[in-house]
């Protein structure tokens, strides 16, 4: 049984990593923004909501993400464990999640963080918004989406190295470098050899 959190910013590689430790250990990646992306795209009540907070560079509320992840969480294939993309944002969703994992007499194994250089980041999102044609991605909303993540995120860091849970891995380089990387921290912190 595995509980894990994939930290970084926008653009970090959090999304392709998480699908290779997901397989790995046999348990689902969760991504808030794949959730809402969906809804987006499907037209759905919470999709409208979502596009237009995120339109302008704004994270969605953390009741609302809260719930969602609650409702998630709760599923079958959750139940051996996950790997959390894009939550918990903000100190706040740390302990929302601790309440959702306590209630069911659980917590958290481990807590990734993929360390990156912010311009090659401002980069290959801008790369990437060209490719994907995305084009609310612009290098104004980038830059203001990587403040949020520095100004909100980052403090979950300090908070679960204070509580030993945290493993930093550089997250630049090839694909496969990182995930080599991903996997030798993982298994020291899971005890898995």
């Amino acid at each position: 049984m595995t509980r894990m959190i994939i930290l970084g910013p926008p653009g970090a590689g959090k999304g392709t990593q998480a699908s290779g430790i997901a397989e790995r250990y046999g348990i689902p990646a969760i991504s808030t923004g794949d959730i809402f992306r969906a809804n987006i795209k499907a037209g759905t009540p919470l999709g409208e909501q979502v596009k237009e907070i995120t339109a302008s560079g704004g994270l969605v509320p953390d009741e609302l993400t809260n719930r969602i992840v609650a409702d998630r969480l709760s599923q079958a294939d959750a139940q051996e464990g996950f790997l959390l993309d894009g939550y918990p944002r903000n100190l706040g969703q740390v302990e929302a999640l601790d309440t959702m994992l306590s209630a069911t007499g659980q917590s958290l194994d481990v807590v990734l963080e993929l360390v990156v250089d912010t311009e090659e980041v401002v980069q290959r999102l801008l790369k990437r918004a060209e490719i994907e044609g995305r084009v609310d991605d612009t290098e104004e909303v980038v830059r203001h989406r990587m403040d949020v993540y520095a100004e909100q995120t980052a403090p979950l860091s300090d908070a679960y190295e204070k509580r030993g849970l945290l493993r930093r891995v550089d997250g630049l380089g090839e694909v496969d470098e990182v995930a080599t990387r991903i996997n030798e921290a993982l298994d020291a912190a899971t005890g898995r050899a």
